[in-house]
């Protein structure tokens, strides 16, 4: 599985475009799942996607201002927690900026 992250709008979908084809199973946004997760079930819920899908795509959450919602607060928590239970899945982590992927782990996908 490829985990590829990074902030909005940086090339994340372009990129997972470039590097599957139509066979791939991709999922984008998964930091958005990880909010409706009920607690402890993180764990679960990064085993089912890292079996389901090839690609996962998730937007950073955790560089910019802090949440005054506690609601908000716990599903910038959940996501983060979730994005790294998804990495060390992973068997290449990716992430995006201004477009430019730079692999954290693992093998550069071919493109």
């Amino acid at each position: 599985m490829i985990f590829i992250t990074g902030p909005l709008y940086s090339g994340k979908r372009t990129f997972a475009q470039k590097i599957s084809d139509q066979s791939t199973k991709t999922l984008a946004d998964v930091q958005t799942l990880a909010a409706d997760a009920a607690p402890g079930q993180l764990e679960a819920l990064a085993d089912r996607l890292s079996t389901e899908y090839d690609i996962l795509i998730a937007t950073e959450v955790g560089g910019g201002v802090v949440p005054m919602d506690a609601k908000e607060r716990a599903d910038r928590e959940a996501a983060g927690r979730l994005a790294c239970l998804l990495a060390a899945r992973a068997g290449c982590v990716v992430q995006m900026f201004c477009g430019i992927p730079t692999v954290l782990k693992g093998e550069f996908p071919k493109c």
